[in-house]
């Protein structure tokens, strides 16, 4: 009787923060053993030549999402995790949003309910929180995670998502208690709306302009100011979609205090700029996106930043939306950059790039590249070590990479629905050819395996990077005191 349900043997695996000539066991869906002659397996794949790596966990991606404008997702929970499969990826983590003036649990339930019978491969959920009343702060929130929703996403910005700074306070005190980890999307909101109004008032509406309403200094102070925040009462945070340099500066001063501050970038922000939406027509609609891409400049800040650990983790931001009038374009050649939707496709591109210009052009390591693309996306959101890991007792969730494959980026080589790619004529080095998920083989040489609804909902435990330093401000700290002496509750 063959030892392991499937071994693959003679590939350059990486384990932890090191890679290892290994045969990868595999039983009952997990990892078994770890071995250098490994016993035999009912089935067996010789990775001789290749990478066995992780699969990849996109930790920010939005599917199925329903949209506050009106506009409609190309994706659905299938197409979005077939795409995701034939880039490596294996979990992704998309957001349950709470409509306004609405609970939060309803919306969860029937996210669950739309993805379960369509996703191929495993996920978990964020919450969106939007209006965070008494009732949701007090008692849906702190349900919910506990019952494994344990990261919630805030906005600073967009009518009918930002929260103002006493919200945000409000909506940390519960987070801080409950030990969630919080995502903020930072951008001033008051300074793009008033750039918003003077450049529509100079009639300067074209896509390009997006760039320029959605200005770095934007991003720049709502990042400090959430940091402030978060710091008075000692919150840890991770800052998603990190575009520019002085955002990341703020960052790394923050982790240089010793804070627990994280931050997210995407493949948009290393490999465009803001001259992408300078295109005829309407062209530029297909590179807009919030926060936009900056500059040259920036894109080395940010590569410096995924060098120096300011980042911990890459997303792809994944929001497709197809060019026309359901998406993108609403007013169809009319449409200004305000009318535009904004995200880009990029679930099934994220990681070839990633590979392609981080390892590829010696930016990055292999353990980096395994660790942005996986494992601490993992540790950040409390799926470690049954994720993001090739270790004993970890689900079977594996990416083999053919590290010399030429890939031309195409659209309609990709398997999302959004009929075209900002990445268009790209040539990548590297690209995974087999992928599975819980030891089932879900893409094989560029061949679906796997059926639609296979993958599964994975509740959430906390994570350590979400727990709290114990020190929050001085005044803080100092009201607590007083309270405490008065034997009186300090609700902080």
């Amino acid at each position: 009787m063959p030892s392991y349900d499937l071994v693959i043997r003679n590939g350059t695996v990486a384990i932890g923060g090191d890679v290892v000539a290994a045969d990868v066991c595999i039983r009952g869906g997990r990892i078994a053993a770890l071995e250098d002659r490994a016993g035999a397996g009912a089935r067996e794949i010789d990775a001789a030549g290749r990478l066995v790596l992780p699969g990849g966990i996109d930790s920010h991606c939005h599917i199925e999402q329903p949209s506050w404008r009106g506009e409609t997702a190309a994706d659905d929970f299938y197409s979005a995790t077939v795409s995701a499969a034939f880039g490596g990826t294996t979990t992704v983590i998309p957001f349950a949003i709470q409509q306004k003036g609405r609970a939060m649990r309803p919306a969860v339930e029937a996210y669950r309910a739309v993805a379960s019978p369509k996703a191929v491969v495993d996920y978990a959920f964020h919450l969106i929180i939007v209006d965070p009343t008494a009732d949701l702060l007090g008692q849906e929130l702190p349900a919910l995670i506990r019952d494994g929703y344990t990261s919630v996403k805030c906005y600073m910005t967009y009518e009918g998502f930002k929260l103002g700074d006493r919200q945000l306070l409000d909506l940390l005190s519960v987070t801080r208690r409950e030990g969630a980890m919080t995502m903020v999307h930072a951008e001033n909101d008051d300074m793009l709306g008033w750039m918003t109004e003077r450049l529509y008032a100079a009639g300067l509406t074209q896509a390009m302009y997006h760039a320029t309403a959605h200005a770095q200094l934007a991003e720049d102070e709502a990042t400090g100011r959430a940091i402030a925040i978060g710091e008075l009462l000692d919150v840890p945070m991770l800052f998603v979609h990190v575009s520019g340099p002085n955002a990341t500066a703020e960052i790394r001063a923050a982790q240089t205090r010793g804070l627990k501050v994280y931050g997210e970038t995407c493949p948009q922000y290393l490999m465009l700029t803001a001259g992408d939406l300078d295109r005829p027509g309407v062209e530029g609609a297909k590179f807009c996106c919030s926060p936009p891409p900056r500059t040259v400049d920036a894109q080395a800040a940010i590569w410096a930043g995924l060098q120096n650990g300011t980042f911990q983790v890459v997303s792809s931001d994944h929001s497709a939306y197809r060019f026309d009038a359901s998406g993108k374009l609403p007013k169809g050649e009319k449409t200004t950059f305000g009318d535009m939707a904004n995200g880009l496709p990029g679930l099934e591109t994220r990681l070839p790039i990633l590979f392609s210009e981080g390892v590829g052009r010696g930016r990055i390591s292999l353990p980096q590249f395994v660790a942005l693309a996986a494992t601490n996306h993992a540790k950040l959101y409390g799926l470690y070590p049954r994720k993001g890991t090739i270790a004993i007792g970890a689900d079977a969730d594996i990416a083999i990479w053919d590290p010399e494959s030429r890939v031309q980026i195409e659209a309609s080589k990709l398997h999302d629905r959004a009929g075209y790619t900002p990445y268009e004529g790209l040539e990548v080095k590297g690209w995974p050819v087999t992928v599975l998920s819980r030891g089932r083989i879900v893409v094989d040489n560029g061949v679906l395996a796997a059926e639609r609804g296979s993958g599964l909902f994975l509740p959430c435990a906390l994570s350590d990077a979400a727990k709290p330093l114990g020190r929050a401000a001085p005044e803080i700290e100092h009201a607590r005191q007083m309270a405490q002496a008065l034997g009186r509750a300090c609700l902080f």
